[in-house]
């Protein structure tokens, strides 16, 4: 039987979201330096909203924990797109985005299972 769900911090898709992070982070700092307030600074942000808003919204829960869930997915999907952009921009090669591309697919499964358990039809 598995560990009951205390918090946020035990959520499997939350780990997985700041190992997302991490990787976006080990990424960013391959892009060339005048990116740093553009969109290496937003790939950032969008990265780590969705570990926050996974964790905000099992804070609420109910309702509000679907909706956060929701706003997770969208900056997951905000920041694959940017990962895209850096890849056509020549700033990393798509076989270096490996794991952050994996590791988002993942999490995209993740969080779409859980949306539709919080949100029955």
């Amino acid at each position: 039987m598995s560990d009951p769900i205390r918090d946020f911090k035990d959520l499997i898709v939350w780990q997985r979201a700041i190992e997302y992070a991490k990787e976006v982070y080990i990424l960013a700092r391959k892009f060339p330096r005048q990116e740093q307030f553009g969109l290496t600074s937003q790939l950032q942000r969008a990265a780590v909203s969705v570990s926050s808003n996974i964790a905000e919204g099992h804070a609420r829960q109910g309702k509000e924990f679907a909706y956060y869930v929701s706003i997770a997915r969208g900056s997951l999907a905000e920041s694959e797109s940017q990962l895209l952009l850096a890849i056509e921009l020549g700033y990393i090669p798509k076989e270096e985005m490996d794991t952050a591309f994996g590791l988002a697919l993942e999490i995209r499964k993740m969080l779409s299972a859980l949306s539709r358990k919080l949100t029955p039809a």
